[in-house]
């Protein structure tokens, strides 16, 4: 069996999908709008949606580029300080982030926002603490120095 990979609880698209099937069935069951206008919710979201997108896909070409596993059930065979991952550790499960607030506001939801503070708590420490102590064992310095310069979100 292989023990390189960090040990996360659950792969973020999935803690995010299951977040948002659940946000939808509590917004169906007892709606609670964000604005009172839905044209505005929707013009306000769609900008975080192509932000996201644009961010995911420039982390996962700077994974690729560095010739790293984007997956995080595999292991990480080279640490990646390029690209987005100057300003973020994390730009990835940022992307995450912000596409949920965004698909929120574009189904004008409350619940998408009161979901997103559990989902952040099991990705911070299902997820992020867990590839953190990973990555510190596999890269010892080359990782603590990139920890000390670049932060976790933004």
């Amino acid at each position: 069996m292989n023990m390189d990979k960090p040990g996360v609880i659950i792969l973020p698209p999935v803690l995010y999908g299951v977040a948002l099937v659940l946000t939808l069935l509590l917004n169906w069951a007892w709606p609670l709008s964000i604005l009172s206008s839905s044209a505005i919710a929707i013009w306000s979201g769609i900008p975080l949606l192509i932000f996201s997108g644009g961010l995911a896909i420039w982390g996962k070409r700077s994974m690729k580029q560095a010739g790293t596993n984007v997956n995080p059930l595999q292991p990480a065979t080279s640490l990646v300080i390029t690209g987005p991952f100057r300003f973020s550790r994390n730009p990835l499960y940022l992307s995450l982030t912000i596409l949920f607030a965004g698909l929120s506001l574009v189904v004008n939801t409350l619940w998408g926002f009161i979901a997103l503070v559990p989902v952040l708590v099991v990705l911070h420490f299902g997820v992020i603490l867990r590839e953190e102590r990973y990555l510190e064992a596999k890269f010892g310095e080359s990782y603590r120095q990139y920890r000390s310069q670049v932060r976790r979100w933004f």
